[in-house]
């Protein structure tokens, strides 16, 4: 039986500033990004981003012709953000701050720090243009969390200026761009007068579908809150107690 071999492991931290080091390095790199609105150019490494996450995997699949290739174009990944999921596969490590929000590509603890961050600092990434660049995935799983640091009357309004900013950029209306995200919006949380405000300026500027509403009017009416199948009620880390909240019978968790 042949005797296992001696693993000898290097220190960590010059590996990883190394690697660091390559970030958006043109040197020895062989596929270029043009990024955001802004049109960033990026450089990367293909051989690194394919072994490391099955999305670039996936698009860089294709072996490159001969010459100078294309630029891989992503429009819509907002430049930070994109850098911010470079760092993490170069180096297993990124620092984030409320300026790059990056939940995307598939990298599941990546996705999970930028979570964990958001619920932490709520407030402030409603307020950053990253939050409004967000796809409509990546807003819907934060909206599922219940660990938001943030009301759910700040929530409606965020979640409104999200959909005005894609219904611009998309050309379509603003309820159609906001239909797979606004279920998770908990509306039995707001007070009545807060609902009806919200009931009044829906008829204006139609966002949420009349359906759900008419389901959190029935939590109040009945005052219990399993009253309406499929109308969340629990409360977030950050609602504001309401007088109501004593008959929904759901704390946060």
């Amino acid at each position: 039986m042949e005797t296992p071999g001696l693993i000898v492991h290097g220190e960590a931290a010059p590996f990883s500033t190394a690697l660091r080091s390559l970030v958006n390095n043109p040197l020895y790199s062989d596929v270029r990004f043009v990024v955001g609105q802004e049109r960033q150019e990026v450089f990367a490494h293909r051989c690194l981003l394919a072994c490391r996450c099955n999305f670039f995997q996936r698009l860089l699949g294709s072996e490159p012709g001969p010459g100078v290739p294309s630029p891989v174009v992503l429009s819509t990944v907002p430049a930070e953000a994109f850098l911010a999921v470079l760092e993490f596969l170069y180096t297993n490590s990124a620092k984030l701050h409320r300026h790059s929000i990056a939940v995307s590509f598939g990298l599941g603890p990546l996705q999970e720090r930028c979570v964990a961050f958001i619920e932490a600092h709520s407030q402030e990434t409603l307020r950053t243009r990253g939050f409004l660049e967000l796809s409509a995935p990546a807003l819907l799983l934060l909206l599922r969390s219940d660990k938001l640091c943030v009301d759910e009357a700040e929530l409606v309004l965020a979640a409104r200026s999200w959909a005005r900013v894609g219904a611009a950029v998309l050309e379509r209306p603003a309820a159609e761009v906001a239909a797979p995200v606004v279920r998770e919006l908990r509306l039995a949380l707001l007070a009545p007068a807060e609902l009806s405000a919200l009931e009044e300026q829906n008829r204006r500027e139609p966002l949420i579908p009349v359906e759900q509403i008419v389901e959190a009017w029935k939590c109040h009416a009945l005052r219990r809150g399993d009253a309406a199948r499929g109308a969340p009620c629990r409360r977030r880390r950050g609602t504001l107690p309401r007088k109501h909240h004593r008959f929904l019978d759901l704390p946060f968790k």
